[in-house]
């Protein structure tokens, strides 16, 4: 794929959208493209987190590994980012993705997903907001599900 390919591309992505051109470009040039097969790991639970990733094309599914075994979280495509949490926060992967489908990415290393960050403030506000609207979906998951429990419903 071409470089401008890639950078239409790019431009596609919600959190990406504000940034100029020749910074994409860069970004483009500064990261990994790669491809997954269906049902290959772009990362496992519990992993440290040393990258973002940009779905290109194709859908994958986030997961949470539990005791009763494996849990459908949410399922990405084309223009997501993920990965991003645990390069923020500093912590361990939170869920494993699993490629649904043969999956091209953009994987962001760690010191350029900050560097992104540091010198666009609007990409992190749309990660605020983008990782606020998770909170809230699971908040709500969460207080169903709880609501379902103490009325004796699950």
């Amino acid at each position: 794929m071409l470089l401008n390919d890639e950078v239409n591309m790019l431009k596609q992505v919600p959190l990406l959208a504000g940034i100029a051109p020749a910074k994409l470009k860069l970004l483009a040039l500064t990261s990994e493209r790669l491809t997954y097969r269906r049902d290959e790991m772009l990362f496992r639970q519990g992993e440290p987190g040393d990258a973002a990733f940009v779905i290109l094309q194709g859908t994958a599914n986030v997961l949470a590994e539990t005791p009763q075994g494996e849990i459908k979280i949410a399922e990405l495509s084309a223009n997501s980012v993920v990965g991003e949490i645990s390069i923020i926060c500093n912590v361990a992967r939170t869920a494993t993705v699993r490629a649904e489908t043969q999956v091209e990415v953009l994987r962001i290393t760690k010191e350029n997903f900050m560097r992104l960050l540091a010198d666009f403030p609007e990409v992190s506000l749309e990660i605020v907001r983008v990782l606020a609207s998770r909170l809230s979906q699971t908040t709500m998951e969460l207080t169903a599900e709880r609501t379902q429990r103490s009325q004796g419903l699950h």
